[in-house]
């Protein structure tokens, strides 16, 4: 069973990167579509709205979803659907129009939804008492997919070239995501024929372990305040890193397509954090790593605030580093012990994302009203939140000393 369980893990490297390869390069199109469609900061926002908004409506119906279908197949069908939405890129360029192409992206997030929702309880499941070291271990190739994926942005979709209308810019997507439909095509159909082991008997076994007698996944606070973490962690990634671009553009006058090289290091830095972190969560306890990232964080804005420049520039970009281990920990913390309540709390937690759909618009009002680098308040005060969960919340309703804070 623990080869097999390897095997899979293995496997869904392929998932967690391919995921992180498709989010990242919402932080291409972001400026990409605001020269096309002349749009404001806010406007150009809506495709994290769009995306990230995609969680919540289909987050807890995908968790509904695996509970009856198992999660080999959840692999399967999120890479179909994402795959699906990557290929509807191709009629929404060809009209230029702004509402369709938000509507390709909602089909291409729901998609990830699902690889998402099944993902992460699938490798909780998989390592038994080692949640957080190999949830972190295995996002790292989520990582590796938004370091790459700015690259690939900047060479196929930013190319710089000069376009004889706004419709030919507006097609310049449409090569590269079909590409990435046939590379998700191909991997459903890998993950089909190599039939993952289905672990919904494992989340059954944990809940009679338990016996706590609970009905309903609410009636765990720990499970509840991750949720808002996960929530407030998405939306300061995800918002810092759309805006990373247009702050360089704006503050230290360097290009889009240098700046979406530039962008590289910042998903890069959380690559590495999380290849290093799964090594030092053997040592240390999950929640004090956390509550140690999160205050650096929380450093790094404040000084690129008040630096502001090239200086300012680096220390967002670091902030990428630090941000490594917060999802994984966050969830692994969050659904810990949870049994047959593991999909639904997955599924919760993926509606939860939703944070990287409202975070980004209301720093982007915050840009447009008062300047893009004071809007960084915004992310701000989601690690103070996210300091407090490490500290206090993930062992709120927990009966004696949690074994993590050790």
């Amino acid at each position: 069973m623990q080869k097999s369980n390897t095997f899979a893990l293995g496997t869904l490297t392929a998932l967690f990167f391919a995921m992180g390869f498709i989010t990242v390069l919402n932080d291409i199109l972001i400026p990409h579509l605001k020269v096309i469609f002349e749009l404001n900061h806010f406007e150009a926002a809506l495709v994290q709205f769009c995306f990230f908004g995609a969680y919540f409506i289909t987050g807890g119906i995908f968790g509904k979803l695996l509970s009856k279908i198992g999660y080999p197949l959840g692999v399967v069908f999120g890479f179909l659907l994402a795959a699906f939405g990557c290929i509807l890129f191709y009629p929404a360029a060809s009209t230029a129009s702004y509402p369709i192409f938000l509507g390709a992206l909602f089909i291409l997030a729901s998609g990830v939804v699902l690889l998402q929702t099944t993902g992460n309880p699938f490798v909780t499941l998989l390592s038994p008492g080692k949640e957080a070291r190999s949830l972190t271990l295995v996002q790292a190739f989520n990582s590796l997919g938004t370091t790459v994926g700015p690259l690939f942005g900047a060479a196929f979709i930013l190319t710089g070239a000069a376009y004889a209308s706004k419709a030919e810019e507006a097609q310049s997507v449409q090569i590269p995501y079909l590409i990435i439909a046939g590379v998700l095509i191909l991997l459903a159909i890998i993950v089909y024929f190599l039939k993952l082991p289905d672990v919904r008997q494992t989340a059954e076994e944990i809940s009679e372990r338990n016996h706590d007698g609970k009905t309903s996944v609410f009636e765990y606070p720990h499970f509840v305040l991750g949720a808002a973490g996960i929530f407030f962690y998405v939306g300061a990634e995800v918002s810092i890193g759309s805006f990373l671009i247009l702050t360089m553009k704006e503050v230290a006058n360097i290009a889009e397509e240098v700046g979406a090289k530039y962008i590289a290091f910042y998903w890069g830095g959380a690559m590495v954090g999380r290849f290093l972190g799964s090594f030092i969560m053997s040592k240390i306890a999950p929640n004090k790593c956390l509550a140690f990232n999160a205050s650096v964080s929380l450093v790094l804005i404040i000084f690129a605030i008040a630096a502001g420049g090239y200086v300012g520039m680096v220390a967002l970009i670091a902030i990428g580093f630090f941000n490594s281990i917060m999802f994984p920990t966050i969830f692994s913390l969050g659904t810990k012990n949870l049994g047959k309540f593991t999909s639904q709390a997955s599924g919760i937690i993926n509606m939860a994302i939703v944070g990287g759909a409202l975070v980004p618009p209301i720093q982007g009002l915050l840009a447009d009203y008062h300047g893009i680098i004071i809007s960084y308040i915004v992310p701000l005060f989601c690690y103070v939140y996210i300091l407090f969960f490490a500290i206090l919340g993930f062992k709120a309703g927990q009966k004696g000393k949690s074994h993590y804070a050790s």
